[in-house]
């Protein structure tokens, strides 16, 4: 039997080790059948039976509700989707705010949802220290980064620029040269968010099965090894684990990121380091390392950049893995006074991730399938906006969240889900992308680097990222 306290330093954080739910008695109808207990599964089924109680909704989870990406990620609740600008962009001013001021109430409401629930999952909003530049070259990406904010919809009260000095006053990073402050940002212990939500879900009447794995999904019905669930509305919320399932791994695809999390630490070492009310952090690079202080003030900290061929998502991590390595690396590298300071956990998981780049809901009444997804690795936030908008779009409601450019109907959809290229190209583009990344920041590292390389360096880097867009 697995252990799951070991699927993350989350996980190890629950009073008991979880014992799975019982798994799928056999056959079985239902209104709505909802394929994964992660958060998007979870909070559609919530929203589900908030507003419609009589609603007969069941939920199918091959291990147990969280063990995928929701119960091992960074613990930011993020106010925000890498990858929606391209669809706001042809909104009027006015429209892209409506959509801004529903991301930024998005986090608070969260937070309003567990206190209300009783769920206990730190949830703590102190913002976020956004691309912190650490190279001068990186100054003006992110100050650009900063005005793409700006042109989306976002305001000065939202989101700033932080010199060096003021990025000091905040966290002391190894030649941090700014940030862009973003104030509409939390972090939570995933893992008690997620368990805690599926008790609150069967307390409104929904059965979680777990252990019970789904072969085929198709309309009207989901075939699983435990018997067949026939519902008139099928919700596939698979995200990382798309590629397990029929041929939706056609168009999600699992992407890796690997974390570590140290001891607790003193204050006079958190004294040095700063995040003093715990804002979230990431720097500019585009390996994409992120970290948070922990309640119990770990540092928590990781970063991106692992593809297993044939889009084969990953559940097993040791810390004793060499990959590990990389991480407390650019951890000692941003904070070099964590040298010497003992690693205790290691994990990873595996996030979704569309050809385009693209956040979506999609729902079609047609057939009765509803999917939502292409969070880019920050879902634990857009995943409760995103089962919400599910919901209302199943019931047929129309509201603020069915307005947004993050809906998709089943003529639209192919704005949002293309078909990733076959093997052995996502796997070569896929290392081609860290090797290029990897260069560039080792360029930045460098002394009496002749500007031309890490000009090149980066030109590479960002064709790379486009035309995977």
């Amino acid at each position: 039997m697995t252990k799951y306290r070991d699927t993350s330093f989350w996980f190890s954080t629950l009073n008991d080790d979880p014992n799975p739910r019982p798994c799928l008695p056999g056959p079985i109808d239902a209104d709505v059948a909802i394929v994964g207990a992660g958060y998007t599964g979870l909070w559609t089924a919530y929203y589900l039976k908030t507003l419609a109680p009589h609603l007969n909704v069941v939920i199918l989870e091959a291990e147990i509700a969280g063990y995928g990406a929701s119960g091992r990620n960074g613990g930011w609740v993020a106010g925000y989707i890498t990858g929606l600008e391209k669809y706001m962009a042809p909104l009027p001013m006015a429209e892209r705010r409506e959509c801004c001021r529903l991301l930024f109430d998005n986090v608070d409401m969260i937070g309003e949802t567990l206190r209300r629930e009783g769920i206990d999952a730190d949830f703590h909003k102190g913002g976020v220290l956004y691309a912190a530049a650490r190279f001068p070259e990186q100054i003006a990406m992110q100050r650009q980064v900063l005005a793409q904010l700006y042109e989306a919809g976002h305001t000065e009260e939202d989101c700033r620029w932080l010199n060096a000095e003021e990025l000091a006053d905040k966290v002391r990073l190894r030649n941090g040269f700014g940030a862009v402050y973003k104030r509409h940002c939390a972090i939570v212990n995933p893992a008690r968010m997620v368990r805690g939500l599926a008790e609150a879900v069967e307390r409104k009447g929904v059965k979680i099965f777990e252990q019970t794995r789904v072969h085929s999904i198709q309309p009207g019905v989901v075939e699983t090894e435990h018997g067949r669930v026939r519902a008139s509305i099928v919700v596939p919320a698979l995200e990382g684990y798309s590629s397990t399932v029929g041929n939706y791994g056609r168009y999600i695809i699992p992407v890796q990121s690997l974390i570590v999390a140290t001891e607790p630490l003193p204050q006079s070492l958190w004294d040095e380091i700063g995040l003093e009310d715990r804002p979230a952090f990431c720097d500019g690079g585009r390996m994409i390392s992120y970290g948070q202080r922990s309640a119990d003030n770990r540092m928590i900290f990781g970063a991106r950049g692992g593809y297993v061929y044939g889009a084969k998502p990953r559940s097993e991590f040791s810390l004793a893995d060499q990959e590990f390595r990389l991480r407390e690396e650019l951890l000692y590298d941003l904070f070099p006074m964590l040298k010497g300071v003992k690693i205790t956990h290691g994990w990873g998981g595996s996030l979704g991730m569309p050809r385009q780049f693209a956040p979506h809901a999609v729902f079609d009444p047609q057939t009765g399938l509803a999917t939502a997804g292409g969070y880019g690795g920050q879902g634990v936030g857009p995943s409760h906006l995103f089962g919400r908008t599910l919901a209302d779009l199943i019931l047929k409601r129309e509201t603020a969240l069915t307005r947004m450019p993050w809906v998709f109907n089943n003529t639209s959809v192919g704005k949002a889900l293309r078909q990733w290229e076959p093997e052995p190209f996502k796997w070569l583009a896929s290392r081609a992308i860290l090797s290029a990344f990897t260069w560039e920041e080792s360029l930045y590292q460098l002394k009496n680097v002749a500007p031309w390389r890490k000009t090149l360096a980066s030109c590479l880097s960002k064709s790379l990222s486009l035309l995977m867009r």
